[in-house]
């Protein structure tokens, strides 16, 4: 069984994604608009303005910038709790300068929006909803006690309270709307994002098992003829020392211990050398070789092959395709109570491999999104017992599908109309390396064998 846990790794990571740079540099631009703000809004349009404590407001914002920059190295990346503190920050010095400007009368007062999004996607959950809260608390206590703005006349820009109602409810909705919708979109990137690392993963541990079995199997070849030799001669050895049994019982055992040889040598690698006759194979083998590690478990694996007139194609024995059917063939025996069917067709234009198992089937609630990454909704009255140390989160599926996909396949998942279920993995033809014997390449040169 293969397990991957690279998205528990990303998610305790995920807080050390964002660089202190960033952030500065965006606290900047933020400064340098809220002086060109105050500067159009006091010489343009004459408003008038407690300057000092807004001045005094906008310099702590720089003096903070500049000091963590000085503190800091440039390629710092913050943790958890400093992100978080830059950003409560971010939201306090607005919040104060919106109070001081007019409150909700200031049309700026979106700009509030922009920490919570950030905060959406590069941290934790319980760091975001606290400080949405504190962006909220911020935009309530503003819409109440705020110092007004007044025009050059004198008069005060109050806005009437049914719109500026409606200005705080659109506020909060925003925080709420765009944090829930930006650390959504980030999860599933991420989430895909390791999920597509995940299936790299094991193509290349299914790439270098190939390859391994390669190596074993020519050593296996190349050591067969001196295993061979030790083997008949140890035989002669034992008919003339007919007279000495203790010689006679050491020679049998360097027999054995060479037929050990032997065995073992060929149960480590079946593939065979860099033959290009090796790196193809009838469609049905590659079937059973996918499924052979899922033969001996609980759940007997029945083939069923319904080729018709036209010959079963001789495809690559690619890495993908194999581990993409030992994926669907292991999560079928996982469920199955008695049996799982593998049944391999064919047609002049497609190839067609259908598991099917006798279990209780896909659950109604996740049919529709089986083949994505970290499918959380399961029928633990039942999956749970069945599999109680698998974590079962549709990664293995998705790693499947995507690697099928990769090799030119389209893959649906149902339900029997029975009892269990069914997934159909159809290649066009033309997808398929189809050699026919009277077109196979010849094997070539062996490349020698170095120990």
């Amino acid at each position: 069984m293969e397990s991957y846990d690279i998205s528990m790794l990303a998610q305790h990571e995920r807080s050390n994604w964002v660089r202190l740079r960033t952030l500065l540099t965006l606290r900047w631009a933020a400064v340098g608009g809220q002086v060109v703000a105050i500067l159009v809004a006091v010489q343009l349009y004459g408003l008038t303005l407690p300057l000092t404590p807004v001045i005094s407001t906008i310099c702590v914002a720089a003096i903070a910038n500049i000091a963590t920059h000085a503190y800091f190295p440039q390629n710092k990346r913050l943790s958890e709790r400093e992100a978080s503190a830059m950003l409560a920050f971010d939201i306090l010095q607005l919040g104060l300068l919106l109070y001081l400007t007019g409150g909700l009368n200031n049309p700026f007062a979106l700009l509030i929006l922009a920490p919570v999004t950030i905060a959406a996607t590069v941290l934790h959950l319980l760091s975001f909803l606290a400080l949405g809260a504190l962006a909220i608390g911020m935009i309530t206590l503003i819409s109440f006690t705020s110092l007004p703005l007044q025009l050059a006349d004198g008069s005060l820009l109050i806005l009437p309270p049914l719109f500026g109602f409606g200005y705080w409810v659109s506020l909060v909705i925003g925080v709420m709307f765009l944090g829930i919708y930006a650390r959504r979109v980030t999860t599933e990137m991420h989430s895909m994002g390791d999920a597509l690392l995940a299936t790299q993963l094991a193509l290349e541990r299914e790439q270098k098992l190939t390859d391994l079995g390669g190596v074993v199997a020519a050593a296996a070849h190349e050591l067969g003829t001196p295993l061979a030799t030790i083997k008949l001669v140890s035989t002669e050895l034992v008919a003339e020392l007919g007279g000495n049994p203790d010689l006679r019982d050491d020679v049998m055992l360097i027999r054995s211990q060479a037929d050990r040889c032997g065995e073992i040598l060929q149960s480590m690698g079946r593939a065979g050398k860099d033959d290009l006759m090796m790196k193809t194979a009838p469609l049905e083998a590659v079937a059973r070789e996918a499924a052979e590690p899922h033969l001996d478990r609980k759940a007997r694996v029945l083939f069923d092959i319904k080729g018709g007139s036209v010959p079963q194609p001789t495809i690559q024995r690619k890495p993908e395709i194999i581990h993409g059917l030992r994926n669907l063939i292991q999560n079928a025996v996982d469920f199955a109570q008695e049996a799982v069917f593998v049944r391999i067709d064919w047609s002049a234009t497609e190839a067609r491999v259908m598991i099917s198992d006798d279990g209780h089937g896909f659950p109604q609630s996740v049919i529709g999104r089986i083949g994505d990454p970290y499918v959380r909704r399961r029928r633990s009255e039942i999956d749970g017992e069945k599999r109680p140390a698998y974590s079962g989160m549709g990664l293995g599926l998705f790693i499947a599908k995507t690697l099928l996909e990769r090799s030119g396949a389209s893959l649906t998942f149902a339900n029997k109309s029975e009892s269990g279920a069914v997934v159909t993995v159809t290649w066009p033809m033309r997808a398929l390396v189809d050699i026919s014997p009277a077109h196979r390449p010849t094997l070539g040169k062996n490349p020698a064998f170095l120990p």
